[in-house]
């Protein structure tokens, strides 16, 4: 596979600086070693290639005319591509991640376990997460959208120790390289446009669309070698760009870690990772990871978002690290934020059923209900007056049906929730509450005494008022017998009076019912009042005459 060239006026190189030593050019694909008194080139063979036959080689290389008389100081150059070959191993893939090995025709998928040999080349997909470890126990973790190439792995003498170049063509990872004694590990990771090695330190490089490098440094400290002559000195907590054409920024502090302690210990939606991003100043945009393991060589989840919630697709039930970084605004990553997080998802919760969210329940019949979940066997339902649920005024498991009553409930406004319990193991297996629903519980208006209801028929107008309360509207029925089966006006009315049509005089009954504008709820009908609309013939004592069927004595 063709890789891009690097460009030296654009050479970037990061190594690790134990008392400020000078970094290792990116770019050498030597190993040089300065003679001390007692070397010969059999012993270098042995040290440095792990076989006493190659010193010819070296003797040739180095022109040295006597291979039994080196001169210490001197400085002899071995090739890296003497060296031992070696192989990197996939000890974690999450979602798609291709492989192409070397001399393989097409790319396949990547498998836990796979033997990656120099020149092995892996390509992650968006939803995708591979973590790589090297001969010496260098762990490299291939991000989200990457494209990486194993270009060489060799180790360096009998003790293992390794020396390992990556091109980085598209993405980022992130690495972690143990210290060596005696600086004999060399890891280098290459882009288009730039180079670094490191040695014992932890650190992160991108590769951005435009072509720029980003260098962010987590633990220890690189030299970074641009286009400037002089290399300059990247200590923990600091990162800085390198353009496509070689030009680099000055260092920059990466921002703080943020503050993760608002966000929730467990989370439930069986969808969705929703997590609240907490505001922080000079931050553009977090990268939010979830990973199974504390070093986060296991990442589950990933995305870079502008917030203020990062959305990640669905994990299973489990116990999970969280990782979240500010991004400012060229583009570099800051410090870490860890903390554990648990996805607690299953059984999933029943759906509310009634009352309706906001709806009101009448105080004594009125109950919570919610659908049946499979699998579940019983169901817990909480009522709080607040939405914390911390003294829970109802805390109610039932078996079978998914319902609770509330009469012991005064009148007021409450939260409700319910949650599935399963039997996992012979015991009982609770999954997370469903969101919080509101409702309010009232007391049934009661029906209206029409004792004193007052008539007032004058010049063939019918006119009934009573005795009403503010916030009350009322339903009026007339019919002319008491069991009300042929209704002759059905009024619903804001206020407590009521004008009639022109009615024939005769015997009428009415009967009212209230509803209570706050709640929505309505009372019983009253007990029917019989009304006569008289003749206006009276006896002497003042009481109209009427009828021998009873009914008004029409003039």
């Amino acid at each position: 596979m063709q890789t891009a060239p690097i460009r030296p006026a654009a050479a970037l190189a990061l190594a690790l600086c134990a008392a400020l030593a000078a970094p290792a050019r990116a770019q050498q694909d030597v190993i040089e070693h300065r003679v001390v008194p007692g070397d010969t080139l059999e012993a270098l063979s042995v040290h440095y290639l792990a076989t006493p036959r190659l010193w010819p080689r070296l003797q040739a290389i180095n022109h040295v005319a006597d291979p039994r008389l080196l001169m210490p100081g001197t400085v002899l150059r071995i090739p890296a591509s003497l060296l031992p070959a070696a192989q990197a191993s996939a000890v974690f893939v999450s979602g798609q991640a291709q492989v192409l090995l070397p001399g393989a025709g097409q790319a396949r998928p990547l498998q836990p376990g796979d033997d990656l040999p120099e020149g092995t080349r892996l390509q992650v997909a968006d939803d995708g997460f591979v973590s790589v470890r090297l001969v010496d126990g260098t762990i490299i973790r291939v991000k989200a959208d990457a494209d990486l190439q194993l270009q060489q792995l060799r180790r360096q003498g009998r003790a293992g120790s390794a020396r390992s170049v990556l091109q980085l063509g598209r993405g980022s990872v992130e690495s972690t390289v143990a210290p060596s004694e005696g600086g004999a590990r060399h890891f280098e990771i290459r882009t288009p446009a730039a180079s670094t090695s490191v040695r014992g330190t932890r650190f992160g490089v991108a590769l951005t669309g435009a072509g720029q490098t980003l260098a962010t440094v987590t633990e220890g400290e690189v030299a970074v070698q641009a286009a400037a002559p002089a290399p300059t000195l990247l200590p923990a907590g600091q990162g800085m760009q390198v353009q496509a054409d070689g030009r680099s920024g000055a260092p920059r502090p990466l921002l703080a870690a943020p503050d993760l302690s608002a966000l929730p210990a467990t989370v439930g939606d069986a969808d969705f990772v929703r997590l609240p991003l907490p505001a922080q100043a000079g931050a553009v945009a977090w990268q939010v990871e979830l990973a199974r393991d504390a070093d986060f060589t296991q990442i589950v989840r990933s995305a870079t978002v502008q917030g203020p919630q990062a959305l990640l697709a669905s994990v299973d039930d489990g116990s999970y690290h969280l990782a979240v970084r500010a991004v400012d605004a060229e583009q570099l990553p800051g410090l870490p934020a860890q903390r554990r997080l648990t996805v607690k998802a299953h059984p999933l919760p029943p759906l509310y059923q009634s009352p309706a969210p906001q709806a009101v329940l009448e105080r004594g019949t009125g109950q919570l209900v919610c659908t049946p979940v499979v699998g579940s066997v019983r169901y817990r339902i909480q009522v709080a007056a607040g939405a914390d649920f911390a003294a829970p005024l109802l805390d109610q498991v039932s078996d079978g049906d998914c319902q609770a009553g509330v009469s012991a409930l005064a009148p007021g406004r409450y939260q409700w929730r319910a949650a599935s319990i399963r039997s996992a193991q012979g015991q009982d297996d609770q999954g997370p509450f469903a969101p919080p629903q509101a409702f309010t519980l009232a007391e049934r208006p009661a029906a209206p005494d029409l004792q004193a209801l007052a008539l007032d028929h004058q010049d063939a107008q019918t006119q009934l008022h009573w005795s009403g309360q503010s916030g009350q509207h009322y339903r009026l029925q007339l019919a002319a017998a008491a069991d009300f089966a042929a209704i002759l006006a059905d009024d619903t009315l804001a206020e407590p009076r009521w004008t009639a049509p022109q009615l024939p005089l005769g015997r009428y009954y009415v009967r009212l019912q209230v509803s209570d504008d706050a709640s929505g709820l309505v009372s019983d009908f009253s007990t029917p009042r019989q009304l006569r609309l008289g003749t206006g013939l009276q006896t002497g004592d003042g009481q109209p005459v009427n009828a021998s069927d009873g009914s008004p004595w029409a003039r």
